[in-house]
């Protein structure tokens, strides 16, 4: 089956998932099968530097410059170009009700648009594929992306982040018959899924764990496909996007263990300082006014507990 295949039956799935769960507009909560599995916290201590030193959480002071360079193109463009996703379940997913790409990320990119623009709907989603998220940033095809990616000292090299608004693990999902309780037995001499060019791809670069093959695919939904059809034993993702597979296909589970505590953020060009530090500033009230909470509830609450504290950067 080719990439394209794979992520046609892969979108079809969530269409049709999401239909059966009782999908809603987009004033509603979203409906999810009683009892679905929950995602693993993050640690709540994570330490904000990385091995080699580099502080994860550093970013630009929030402010708020409207004569900034960035934002003075945006506004004159009239809308905010967003690279996102639509294939990752709450996250940044096209509700087959409305064709609308909705989720816990599209809220944030609406926020930024209502900040910078005064309406919340000038904005421009192009969807990209998780391993051209940095060359969408750095060859100007976007403003910013807005996708579930994972702060890290290497993609710092070539973008800049925002400060973290959401805190992450790596987690496994496997089929429920496996009798995998951890990352040893999960992978030791299986067949891994990841999505190219993502931290969990760079994870199993680190070490393997004894895995006998690692599958790479265009987005991590396109790993379930896979699983599905028997052509993989594990998939590596973030927790967050491990719960939203599961919460989609009841023949899959967790797999409890978790490894290589992160943060997410969004991406923007380094050049664009006046455009980090306007995000930050969005970031900022949206944790004191609620919204980010309200935002939880509403789309990841049913799969990751009811408290969103440890997830809170």
């Amino acid at each position: 089956m080719t990439p394209i295949m794979r992520t046609v039956r892969a979108r079809a799935l969530v269409a049709a998932v999401v239909l059966a769960a009782g999908a809603l507009g987009a004033g509603s909560s979203q409906g999810v099968p009683a009892g679905a599995p929950r995602a693993a916290s993050a640690a709540p201590g994570l330490a904000p530097m990385a091995d080699d030193g580099c502080d994860l959480t550093a970013s630009e002071p929030p402010a708020k410059n409207p004569n900034g360079a960035r934002i003075r193109k945006i506004r004159e463009r009239g809308s905010l170009v967003v690279g996102v996703d639509q294939n990752s379940y709450n996250w940044g997913f096209r509700n087959p009700q409305t064709g609308r790409i909705e989720g816990f990320d599209i809220d944030l990119v609406h926020a930024v648009a209502r900040s910078i623009l005064g309406d919340p709907d000038k904005v421009t989603l192009k969807t990209v594929p998780t391993a051209r998220r940095i060359d969408a940033i750095k060859g100007g095809e976007v403003d910013m992306v807005v996708r579930t990616m994972s702060v890290t000292c290497d993609r710092k090299k070539d973008i800049a982040f925002s400060a973290p608004y959401f805190r992450v693990t790596q987690q496994l999902v496997v089929p429920r018959a496996a009798k995998a309780t951890g990352f040893a037995d999960a992978l030791r001499g299986k067949r891994a899924c990841v999505a190219d060019n993502s931290s969990s791809q760079a994870e199993l670069k680190r070490d393997g764990r004894g895995t006998a093959e690692v599958r790479t695919v265009e987005n991590q939904l396109d790993c379930l496909v896979l699983m599905q059809q028997g052509l993989v034993d594990a998939t590596l993702t973030d927790n967050v996007l491990a719960a939203a597979q599961v919460a989609q296909d009841p023949t899959v589970r967790l797999v409890p263990e978790t490894i290589a505590p992160g943060y997410m953020g969004v991406g923007m060009n380094q050049a664009d300082t006046d455009l980090v530090a306007w995000v930050n500033q969005v970031l900022a009230e949206r944790k004191a006014n609620g919204d980010w909470r309200a935002s939880y509830d509403r789309w990841l609450a049913p799969t990751m507990g009811a408290s969103p504290d440890g997830y809170l950067p």
